[in-house]
C-alpha cells in the first residue's frame, strides 16, 4: 500500500500526541493541513495504519476508540468514568514466549476509576 500525503499526515499527528486522539480528533487536525480531507478518509487510513502495526487502536468502554504510537511500549490505565487513558509503565521483562507461544507484541489495559474521579465522589 502506498503511502498517501493524508496517510502520512495522520500517522504524524497520532506519533505526536500524547492525548490518545480519537478519529474526530485526528480529523479536525487534519483539516488544519489538507482542508477537503474527509472523515471517511481519516477511518479508512487508520484502519491500514492498525493493519499495518503502525499505530495502536484502544478500545474504549464507550464505543469511541482512541489510537496511540507504536514507538513505544506501555500499558494503559483507562478511567471507566471519564474515559481518561493513562500511560503506565511497562513491563520490566517482555516476554518472547508463553506456554510454547510466540509473543511479538501485546497490550495491556487496567479499567478502573482514575484519581481525579475518585476525588470528585
Amino acid at each position: 500500500m502506498r503511502n498517501t500525503k493524508q496517510k502520512e499526515l495522520i500517522l504524524t499527528i497520532i506519533n505526536q500526541s500524547y492525548s490518545h486522539p480519537t478519529a474526530i480528533e485526528i480529523y479536525k487536525e487534519c483539516r488544519k493541513e489538507i482542508s477537503n480531507i474527509s472523515l471517511g478518509t481519516v477511518y479508512r487510513n487508520l484502519n491500514l495504519l492498525v493493519d499495518q502495526l503502525q499505530i495502536k487502536r484502544i478500545k474504549m468502554p464507550n464505543n469511541v476508540d482512541r489510537y496511540d504510537k507504536m514507538e513505544n511500549r506501555h500499558i494503559h490505565f483507562i478511567c471507566t468514568v471519564c474515559n481518561k487513558i493513562i500511560d503506565l509503565e511497562d513491563l520490566k521483562e517482555h516476554p518472547t514466549m508463553i506456554n510454547e507461544n510466540k509473543v511479538f507484541d501485546y497490550e495491556m489495559n487496567f479499567k478502573g476509576i482514575c484519581k481525579n474521579c475518585l476525588e470528585k465522589e
